[in-house]
């Protein structure tokens, strides 16, 4: 684990839902790894790993470093989201000049949106089951 005796330049954690990442950053080829496997096996699909990259491909350092991922919770695209949050996160810590452009593309807000409770007397968080007037 890159976590033991701080090996990593930098570390961040992005969450998303009820998912939670953390980044471990080293300089190094542009390896991604998420749960000691390669992230295009991890993310199967192809707009969950254009949502983990975005933030590399913005600043433009796709290949400079090697990014150690640890996700856990929710689904997949949920932890797509999360990693994207803690890529940013981590990227702010390596370069602070880089804040206006992350910031601007949105990567740096946490989504907050969750899924709504379901009420008791309804179907669902507002469903309501269908009324009958006779």
């Amino acid at each position: 684990m890159a976590t033991k005796g701080k090996t990593y330049d930098a570390h961040a954690v992005g969450r998303r839902k009820t998912s939670v990442a953390r980044i471990y950053v080293k300089e190094g080829s542009g390896k991604i790894t998420v749960n000691n496997r390669d992230f295009k096996e991890y993310f199967d699909k192809g707009t969950n790993r254009y949502v983990v990259t975005q933030p590399l491909n913005l600043m433009k350092i796709a290949d400079k470093y090697d990014l150690n991922i640890n996700v856990q919770g929710g689904g997949t695209t949920g932890q797509a989201g999360a990693v994207r949050h803690g890529i940013s996160r981590a990227i702010l810590k390596l370069d602070p000049a880089s804040r206006a452009e992350l910031k601007a593309a949105g990567f740096l807000t946490r989504d907050a949106r969750k899924v709504e409770r379901k009420k008791y007397g309804l179907k669902g968080a507002r469903a309501k089951y269908q009324f009958s007037k006779r």
